[in-house]
């Protein structure tokens, strides 16, 4: 397609970050207003649903969105996304109950996946693959500006215009993105028309939810047998993903993509950053508050240098990246930065002061940071124009994955080691860090050790995921980003 001017180009970017910033802040904002909103709606006991639902539907529909996005082009898919997102916002807002938040925010989610993927797609589709970095990282900007700002201003819209508002908040905002997104966003012509691959969509769903069912209910004594009959049924139905995508004339996830090695390598990245950062960070308050015995807003700290040195270098490395088109460098420098800030993190010992972890966690960020955007990008790069929804997919499919199950698996492995620990006399489940501060200096010196010790084990698993990512970049062919509009890698021998 012929290029778009600068101004429509810049116009295009605000326009996807805006949008994209909308599907991320959806996110975070909710979590400050969970318990007002659980107490409002008088179910507590499904609270963890509100999150749930909108994490497993944006999860689940990535393929068949990526898929959808080469069929009948991004635009529509993308514009359709952004209105049934607007929808689904103003009807979390009325919900009188709690089935009907759930269900509304399963669409929140199914459609927040359109708006996040046809944003990537659409920026592949009208730039070359050397510009491309720089303006994916602005876009990709939206997910940590998101969580820094999403808890704040959840707890500041529900305290002073209801919890409602939490949702609502996405009406003028998201109507002033839609115009502006009728005007920027240009139609992009479809590929041929082809079949969707039903069966494979089908099969990777029921995969997927089991997994995800599975390894929340491992957890709970009463539920692991029922928890081994997911994960059974999960296996099964990835079994037959598998062959579906085998005998599909155009399978939903092509696996002749996992012949490339660039492919590969940026995949693997991809599910690097899932597992190793994105599922700790929501447990880093909580072993800020135990371990070092602050206070939640304290607490925060650390997570948001992880997050502040995230965006900083994401945007950083994208604009190094479009400037020179080199690209390998990044992901060997993050992934090392990563293994051995979180190696740190394991070997600290009890007490050192705060801005200790706040600056080991920071250069964390900044290492996955480096190469976040910029995978997704290369991984672009290296399929034909057709296949872009495709990949660009996958490569946002199984960081969700691995984030989504490695949170569950931390979650579990800190719940048992802290329950196995805890002296006589103190119970897990009442254990809160009120608690803690109000007990005498001995009780609090051993309560924020138990914590040292569970945590030390999982940030030093995930420094092991860090290293194998370190290796797994070292694989990454050498290269340099076209400046041709269609998407080819230019590669060069090894040694270049």
């Amino acid at each position: 397609m012929p290029a778009l001017s600068t101004l429509r180009l810049r116009l295009l970017v605000v326009s996807l970050l805006t949008v994209s910033f909308l599907g991320a802040l959806d996110h975070t904002i909710v979590s400050t207003s969970l318990a007002t909103i659980a107490g409002d709606l008088g179910a507590l006991e499904h609270m963890g649903w509100v999150v749930v639902g909108y994490t497993l539907a944006s999860t689940v529909l990535l393929p068949v969105i990526g898929k959808l996005g080469d069929l009948v082009g991004p635009r529509a898919v993308f514009l359709t996304s952004l209105v049934v997102f607007l929808f689904a916002s103003l009807a979390c807002g009325f919900a009188g109950s709690m089935p009907w938040l759930i269900a509304g925010r399963v669409l929140q989610g199914m459609s927040s996946a359109g708006l996040q993927l046809m944003s990537q797609t659409i920026i592949a589709q009208v730039t070359s693959p050397r510009e491309r970095p720089k303006h994916m990282a602005v876009i990709g900007a939206a997910f940590p500006i998101a969580i820094l700002v999403g808890p704040v201003l959840g707890g500041v819209i529900t305290d002073f215009w209801g919890w409602q508002w939490v949702f609502w908040v996405n009406i003028p905002v998201g109507i002033g993105a839609l115009l502006l997104a009728i005007f920027a966003v240009p139609h992009i012509e479809p590929g041929t028309q082809r079949r969707f691959d039903v069966r494979g969509a089908l099969a990777f769903t029921v995969s997927l939810i089991s997994l995800v069912l599975a390894v929340t209910w491992v957890a709970e004594p009463a539920l692991r047998t029922v928890a081994i009959v997911a994960f059974t049924v999960s296996l099964m139905a990835f079994a037959g993903f598998l062959l579906a995508e085998n005998r599909a004339a155009e399978p939903l996830v092509p696996l002749r993509f996992f012949r490339n090695r660039t492919i590969g390598v940026a995949t693997t990245l991809s599910f690097i950053i899932g597992v190793g950062l994105f599922s700790i960070t929501a447990y880093l308050p909580t072993y800020v508050q135990m371990a070092y015995q602050t206070t939640a807003t304290v607490s925060g700290l650390v997570p948001i240098a992880t997050v502040f040195g995230m965006l900083l270098s994401n945007l950083g490395t994208g604009f190094l990246a479009s400037r020179t088109g080199r690209y390998r460098l990044y992901p060997v420098i993050g992934t090392a930065l990563g293994a051995g800030g979180l190696t740190v993190m394991a070997l600290l010992p009890v007490g050192p002061p705060l801005w200790v972890p706040m600056v080991v966690m920071f250069g964390v960020g900044v290492g996955t940071g480096a190469f976040m955007s910029l995978i997704v990008a290369v991984a672009q790069s290296a399929v034909s124009r057709r296949d872009t929804g495709s990949i660009t997919a996958a490569v946002n499919l199984v960081r969700q994955i691995g984030a989504t199950v490695t949170t569950a698996v931390i979650g579990g492995a800190v719940g048992f080691g802290v329950s196995a620990l805890l002296p006589v006399g103190l119970d897990a489940a009442q254990l809160t860090p009120q608690v803690v501060r109000a007990a005498d200096v001995a009780t609090q010196a051993q309560v924020a050790a138990i914590y040292h010790d569970v945590f030390a084990p999982v940030f030093a698993g995930l420094a092991v995921a860090y290293a194998i990512g370190l290796v797994v970049a070292l694989l990454m062919p050498s290269g340099r980003l076209s400046d041709e509009q269609d998407p080819v890698l230019h590669a060069e021998p090894a040694t270049a």
